[in-house]
């Protein structure tokens, strides 16, 4: 008698506007239980039957109630839905279809149907799918709902880790479609005969998509004349043309473990672009004065070419050659080995000047997968930074310093990656943080270029990456703007990069805005505002596509390793109030330690984000940056998730210090 009862409900809303309400954002956890973290930075908790009303991220109003003397929240709003699209794997209960959303927060299995189209019969248990969630029970509906618009791939397959995450960030599965015929543009433009000049390509042995030939010279008076010529798709694909805009579109080559797909078609990164031995390629060319100190002239002139490799080069067997005396199974001619000689006393001569007036990076070892041909995974090779691939990174660094100057100088505007330090609002943190260990500097000074370097640098020469790993957290993000800037993280005034144009959109715009400089004309195209936020959220879905496949090929490689109790060196790369996050140096897998496995007790340890420490009864035991032995204690695929714990000899470090702690005490 009382449905439907107008006073009934009157009374009920009036009921309801008297109960406290707080704006946040849901927090769920493994348990079904949540919390609301609010904005005014409080904390309540969610019960299981609420938390069946909304997803992890949700932002919501919530009712703010009492039970068993305890406050807790009801979420009653949707302010903002934290999912739409998401991946999922296919469940089918009684018959009826749904939908398990691929995230740790979102364990719940959602009713679904299948687009206009579609028929359940494609699908199996298991399978997975592209899903949009299309009702929410904060909106009227009774239970979640989603509707399958596409099946990704089969269960089993071996092959999903890729492409289930590129289509977890929307990104393309293939190259783009081949053209019947190539044909060079007529761009108005002389391209100078350099077919005799001994330019040689330094790669990795596989690599197919070479991008850059270099010729040295070193001159009478000690210094050298550097050319870097680079592949030239612009001869070939014409602004705004369906091409353009795809490549536009896609941004970089995206690069995964064990596989890439390509921003340009393969018949041209892979082969008419390529700069390969022994065939004539158009090319765009920079040639510059390098002095004996490594200054770079202001003296670089850019022009067209065509050039043909003399020498196709790899980086292990130039490294051999020049670290060992000799490579095994290589010997170049003379006048390849004065070229990579040549080369080499310029990279030496760029590395200390960049040292003594710039910023340089820690060497670290990439780690590359090797799969079979089913696509298990093999092994994970360490491949360390060697010499080779130093005097490549810096006659390409040459190269964006010499672009970036021209473009300043010539036009203003163009493709930049910039970098402005610290954030403003963290500098006075900073000078405390640094001046404590043992700096002496100010904000004035961090707030320069030359400033800012040389705290880099001080950095750099510490026995110890703690205070490193600390002052990153308070650095700005590098961006890619078409205005030019310092790029502090480098040390450099002006940096714009032109040297692979097959794999970076923003190089193939710099490069016709370079032609525009070499034919005295307005350019074809000028890079608006938009350019370097679509170019950044390209990279930023790239980079986390590349976690995320390496993540769910980790899994897979060490699942035995628990059972086998291998020990790994690990080292710590952040800490915050759960646990600490390390890296595992043999194959460079990203692994948890909770708190909990390094003192059960949760009252004794403090894990500080802020500080960057581990502490048990107030005295230190792990800072960021230290090296530790681990095993692992559970690895997930579902979750995609690698948890482990010190091992037994520093377990026996943190008892000594508990012991140290109750002898204080006592």
């Amino acid at each position: 008698m009382f449905q439907d009862n107008p006073l009934l409900a009157q009374l009920k809303q009036q009921i309801k506007e008297t109960i406290p309400k707080k704006e946040g954002t849901i927090k769920a956890t493994e348990k079904g239980f949540g919390f609301l973290e609010a904005d005014d930075k409080t904390s309540y908790f969610i019960p299981p039957p609420y938390m069946k009303k909304v997803m992890h991220g949700d932002r919501v109003v919530a009712l703010i109630r009492t039970e068993k003397e305890k406050e807790v929240a009801e979420p009653d709003e949707l302010v903002e839905q934290s999912v739409e699209r998401f991946i999922g794997r296919v469940k089918m209960f009684r018959d009826k279809l749904n939908v398990i959303p691929d995230s740790p927060q979102l364990k719940d299995a959602i009713r679904a149907k299948t687009r206009k189209g579609m028929s359940h019969d494609q699908l199996a248990d298991g399978d997975w799918v592209v899903a949009k969630l299309i009702r929410h029970p904060l909106k009227g509906d009774n239970n979640f709902f989603c509707e399958i618009s596409e099946k990704i791939t089969d269960s089993g397959d071996k092959i999903a880790p890729w492409w289930v995450t590129l289509a977890k960030h929307d990104l393309p599965n293939k190259e783009p479609a081949p053209q019947d015929e190539w044909n060079i543009l007529d761009e108005g433009l002389d391209r100078e005969d350099l077919t005799n000049l001994p330019f040689i390509t330094i790669d990795s042995a596989s690599t197919k998509d070479m991008d850059d030939a270099l010729h040295t010279v070193k001159n009478d008076d000690g210094t050298f004349t550097l050319t870097i010529a680079i592949a030239d798709p612009t001869a070939y694909i014409a602004p705004e043309t369906k091409m353009d805009d795809e490549a536009r579109e896609r941004g970089f080559t995206i690069y995964l473990p064990g596989r890439n797909i390509p921003m340009l078609p393969r018949e041209l990164s892979d082969n008419l672009c390529s700069l390969i031995n022994d065939e004539v390629r158009p090319a765009l060319c920079c040639t510059v004065t390098v002095a004996a100190d490594g200054t770079i002239a202001d003296d670089a002139r850019f022009f067209s070419a065509t050039i043909k490799s003399q020498g196709r080069l790899a980086y292990d067997d130039i490294s051999d050659l020049i670290e060992n005396g000799k490579c095994e199974h290589w010997q170049p001619n003379d006048v390849i080995r004065a070229q990579i000689d040549a080369l080499h006393e310029v990279a030496k001569a760029r590395i200390s000047w960049r040292e003594t007036h710039a910023v340089t990076f820690i060497d670290r070892p990439d780690y590359r997968f090797e799969l079979s041909e089913d696509n298990d995974v093999v092994a994970i090779h360490l491949d360390s930074r060697r010499i080779a691939n130093r005097m490549v990174e810096e006659t390409m660094i040459t190269a964006n310093i010499c672009a970036g100057r021209v473009l300043r100088k010539h036009f203003g505007y163009g493709v930049f990656n910039t970098h402005a330090g610290f954030n403003a609002e963290k500098m006075e943190d900073v000078v405390a943080l640094v001046n404590e260990h043992g700096a002496d500097t100010t904000a004035e000074s961090l707030a320069s270029l030359e400033g800012f370097s040389s705290l880099r640098r001080w950095l750099n020469s510490l026995d110890t990456t703690y205070l490193d790993n600390r002052i990153r957290k308070f650095q700005a993000y590098s961006l890619i703007q078409n205005t030019p800037a310092e790029h502090y993280a480098m040390g450099l005034d002006v940096y714009a990069t032109w040297t692979s144009p097959i794999r970076k959109y923003g190089d193939m715009i710099n490069h016709r805005l370079l032609k525009a400089i070499i034919k005295g004309e307005e350019p074809s195209q000028k890079p608006d505002e938009s350019v370097g936020d679509e170019l950044a959220a390209h990279r930023k879905h790239h980079r986390m596509a590349e976690r995320d496949v390496a993540d769910w090929l980790y899994v897979r490689l060490l699942k035995d390793s628990v059972e086998q109790k291998t020990e790994y060196a690990a080292e710590i790369f952040d800490i915050n109030r759960a646990g600490m996050r390390v890296r595992l140096l043999e194959n460079g897998a990203m692994t948890f330690i909770p708190g909990s496995l390094i003192v059960d007790n949760k009252e004794r340890i403090e894990c500080n984000g802020e500080q960057g420490t581990v502490s048990v009864d107030g005295n230190k035991g792990f800072q960021l940056g230290d090296q530790i032995q681990v095993v692992l204690t559970s690895v997930k695929e579902p979750t995609r998730s690698i948890v482990g714990k010190p091992t037994r000899e520093f377990a026996v470090v943190a008892e000594k210090i508990e012991d140290s702690s109750k002898e204080k005490k006592d």
